[in-house]
């Protein structure tokens, strides 16, 4: 999970530009990502969330290893304030299949 912070409503809307572009790259090329969802936050209008579950290790690394992936995490500081990473691991939950 990951919590940014956009700088202003206008690098806000810039760094929605970037996730969305950077969303379809996933979609396509990335198979082993079973989830990479964007939040914006409830009265936190600056804040946006990421969710990414990722069939295993070997995924991720694919994932990381990305194109599209480098050019998000070079661009993203643009707009950004911070990041918050957490490394999450899957204990089980509804609509993904948590064996692994």
């Amino acid at each position: 999970m990951v919590r940014f912070t956009c700088k202003d409503e206008s690098a806000a809307a810039g760094f929605d530009a970037l996730a969305a572009r950077t969303g379809e790259q996933i979609r396509a090329h990335e198979p082993g990502t079973l989830v990479y969802a964007m939040h914006r936050v409830d009265g936190r209008p600056l804040e946006r969330i990421f969710y990414e579950l990722y069939r295993d290790e070997e995924a991720f690394g694919t994932h990381e290893s990305q194109p599209h992936i480098r050019t998000f995490l070079a661009e993203r500081e643009r707009y950004l304030s911070t990041a918050e990473v957490d490394r999450l691991r899957f204990l089980s939950g509804k609509g993904v299949n948590g064996e692994h």
